[in-house]
């Protein structure tokens, strides 16, 4: 029963099949698979047949997966999760057709679920309408949103003392950050434009525009990569000299799709991802887009003052020092040193 309430509180309104369809100029042919609803979880083979009802002589079928191609039965084992256009390139009478619909490749495993124990907590400014939080250089470094109060600061955490802060211009609404080389990287929310500033002095030294990822929620990296969220289940990968949006992986479990993707952390190979207004978190493989765990942090929201402007949990930083993740929210006026536990 614990179990199907912690999935409800993570998965509800994000669980996402997709639906059968097809497209064809000339609509002689259609795809047939063997899955359910046009999904099919991974190390399951795919089954595909040629439905051709009007029974034309046709010299070749040709299909492919996002352009890769594949046979009539292929072992889905080596593509990202996710949505995925399947293609059917028919020749017959020196004319050529495709035949396309969506597909949907979903986790083999349900994830795991998981719970925390709280280590310690600290004193957090309850007017933060905290959106980044991480650890650099045994600095913790926050952003916080809301336009016209959005920052940039570097905290001593023990205390809640901020050491440096910087604030954004009254147009933008500050978003995550992440720490790599040196550089805070600073996301905005809907003016398609991120910072980068100085770790050291917090001075700006240039900005970037976003590429498909039409938004900003949430950042972190494994020192070679950024990871970028937008309010949808993709993750973006960015080079950090050039800030190009280079790859992708969508978030997907046994079942659906995981939205309302948020603030974003590298631990220990994983990426930990907030979900906006659930007051949980995912445990994401970078390689594939694979939940394989959740953890239901809501309880957390009972132990802070509780005020009008108090909001949801976010905020979420690995510090390698003590090995520990710490978490808070919005307006909330703790931060929570936590050791996650698997139940």
């Amino acid at each position: 029963m614990k179990t199907f309430k912690v999935l409800t509180i993570i998965f509800l309104g994000s669980l996402f099949v997709a639906c059968s369809g097809s497209s064809s100029q000339k609509n002689n042919f259609s795809i047939q698979t063997n899955t359910e609803n046009n999904a099919i979880q991974i190390g399951n083979t795919l089954e595909l047949t040629l439905k051709n009802a009007k029974n034309i002589a046709v010299t070749s079928v040709a299909y492919t997966l996002d352009g890769t191609p594949i046979e009539a039965k292929t072992l889905i084992s080596d593509f990202k999760l996710g949505e995925h256009n399947l293609e059917a390139i028919v020749t017959y009478n020196g004319d050529t057709e495709t035949v396309s619909q969506k597909l949907s490749l979903l986790n083999n495993v349900a994830p795991k679920v998981m719970t925390y124990e709280i280590i310690n907590s600290y004193p957090h400014d309850i007017t933060s309408y905290t959106q980044g939080l991480e650890f650099y250089n045994g600095t913790l470094y926050e952003s916080t949103g809301q336009y016209g109060e959005s920052k940039l600061r570097t905290l001593d955490y023990a205390t809640g003392n901020v050491t440096k802060n910087v604030h954004l211009s009254k147009k933008y609404f500050g978003e995550g950050l992440t720490v790599l080389n040196n550089n805070v990287f600073l996301l905005t929310w809907l003016e398609g434009t991120g910072f980068v500033y100085d770790a050291e002095t917090l001075e700006r030294k240039s900005s970037f525009k976003y590429g498909e990822s039409k938004e900003g929620w949430g950042l972190c990296n494994d020192n070679t990569t950024l990871y970028k969220s937008d309010g949808t289940s993709h993750i973006w990968l960015l080079n950090p000299e050039t800030l190009v949006e280079e790859d992708n992986i969508q978030v997907f479990t046994n079942k659906g799709k995981i939205g309302r993707l948020n603030e974003l952390e590298w631990i220990n190979g994983k990426i930990y991802a907030n979900i906006y207004q659930k007051d949980g978190v995912v445990i994401i493989n970078p390689e594939n887009g694979a939940t394989e765990a959740v953890i239901d942090f809501s309880p957390l929201k009972k132990l802070v003052t509780q005020h009008q402007g108090l909001d949801v949990l976010n905020g979420i930083a690995y510090n390698p020092e003590t090995q520990t993740i710490f978490v808070t929210g919005k307006r909330w006026d703790k931060l929570f040193e936590v050791k996650i536990i698997e139940k």
